[in-house]
């Protein structure tokens, strides 16, 4: 009985998976957006190599750096339960980043810590990632032991912009007694302690740890990260007081999420979208957005039609058509430095973004995405063109005795020739500019899901 106690704790299932079959493929499209799966392997202080996977867009933009979240797996987890987190935070222009800690998946090493040597693991991805110019900011994402790993290595380092913690226990002796009562060890309490010492020497003698060292409630009260606290309220292995521990010591900008279901139950989207949000507003992810931009290319000669209404004044577009037929689009400079493009990511654009029926989205969709974004705003479509030139030329200079008469006839043909156009000719423009939106809308591509575990 002892015996697999301390195999529950430093050598629980391991998942042994292939990745060809378990993670996202090499090159997939999510979101109508092209990305890929970047395998690498780190070595960690011990030596033991580290089996990583990162999930970045493809290609990735130049001179544009961009956000990455580390997803860190439970205890008997490995790199393929980051599928869930690629779906949320790719599209947001979050890149994420995923591994095997030490003794788990396929990574070297024999035994699990529950976040004790898994947070020097994760310090060498975080590592690797500050050596990358292509990375911004970093977030954490941990889920179980992930959650406590997290924790441990946000104390050291407060350069971490953002962690989400699911599922975190406080104080990993506390949760091995709750467990004798869960599984119902009948054993004097007496006899439980003596044990859980004798269990704490083995520990530390195979797994070279102290499990009375992890204790989160001595970190949280120096950690001053903005985190996410979430917990299923009918976990029984990690019960909802250990969360409610950790968040009321937690130093830094705080949130929690209850939601149904247990320890190993999928999530809720609403969680999921929190998640999408949260992530969103301490990473600030660059807008790019090249797709609403060649789509916006396409309506030309347009006139100077206005889309929608109360919209800022400022023009967003303008348009310059050359008699020669090219055409030739430049966007004005926004207002506060912001970058130039035709999309704006509103709160519900981010909510939907967590959502997985945005797989289903094409280029096409992505327009219109933007389109829906500026809803409520107005655009002005300003076109340079050279204007019609008049058909009326210029008589010569009438004989003096007739000059009277002639400026009254000029008058009376400028009249005529400066009435305005039909109003049949602005209808028509607009009925382009409808069908092209509803082609956008419409349109749909086909995407490709991964298999689940």
């Amino acid at each position: 009985m002892i015996d697999q106690f301390i195999n529950f704790v430093i050598r629980p299932p391991r998942a042994d998976y292939n990745p060809e079959q378990y993670l996202w493929e090499k090159e997939f499209t999510l979101a109508g957006r092209q990305f890929k799966r970047q395998d690498l392997e780190l070595t960690n202080a011990r030596g033991h190599k580290l089996r990583c996977s990162h999930y970045m867009p493809s290609p990735f933009p130049e001179e544009t750096p961009l956000p990455c979240v580390i997803y860190c797996h439970g205890n008997s987890g490995c790199r393929a339960d980051a599928n869930e987190a690629a779906v949320i935070l790719l599209p947001s222009n979050i890149t994420v980043f995923t591994l095997d800690f030490s003794g788990s998946g396929l990574s070297d090493g024999d035994y699990v810590s529950l976040g004790w040597h898994e947070r020097d693991d994760l310090k060498i991805v975080v590592s690797y990632l500050r050596s990358e110019r292509q990375i911004s900011r970093i977030g954490l994402w941990g889920r179980s032991m992930g959650a406590v790993t997290s924790l441990l290595y946000g104390a050291e380092d407060p350069s971490i912009a953002g962690m989400v913690l699911d599922s975190a226990f406080s104080n990993l002796f506390d949760l091995m007694m709750e467990l004798v009562d869960v599984y119902k060890i009948r054993l004097p309490k007496f006899t439980v302690k003596m044990a859980v010492q004798y269990m704490r020497r083995v520990i530390q003698k195979k797994a070279k740890f102290d499990i009375m060292d992890l204790n989160c409630l001595k970190v949280a009260p120096k950690t001053f990260i903005p985190a996410l606290f979430g917990h299923a309220s009918e976990d029984k292995f990690i019960q909802p007081h250990h969360s409610d521990l950790i968040f009321k010591s937690y130093a830094g900008d705080k949130n929690v999420i209850k939601f149904d279901g247990d320890h190993n139950s999928s999530r809720p989207q609403f969680y999921y979208d929190s998640v999408s949000i949260f992530f969103f507003n301490v990473l600030r992810p660059p807008q790019i957005s090249s797709a609403c931009s060649s789509k916006l290319e396409k309506y030309y000669d347009l006139g100077d039609l206005k889309v929608g209404a109360g919209m800022d004044e400022d023009p967003m577009l303008s348009r310059n058509i050359r008699p020669d037929g090219d055409e030739q689009s430049n966007l004005q400079d926004k207002p506060n430095g912001q970058s130039d493009e035709c999309c704006s990511y509103t709160s519900s654009n981010r909510e939907s973004w967590g959502r997985c029926s945005s797989l289903g989205g094409s280029d096409e969709e992505s327009s219109a995405d933007c389109t829906a974004a500026n809803n409520g705003n107005q655009v002005t479509l300003d076109v340079l063109a050279t204007p019609l030139k008049s058909t009326q030329q210029k008589s010569s200079d009438p004989p003096k005795e007739e000059k009277k008469k002639q400026k009254k006839q000029k008058k009376q043909k400028k009249r005529d020739s400066t009435t305005p156009k039909p109003k049949h000719e602005k209808l028509e423009k607009l009925e382009a500019l409808s069908k092209r939106l509803r082609l956008c809308i419409l349109k749909r591509v086909s995407h490709r899901r991964p298999r689940s575990t």
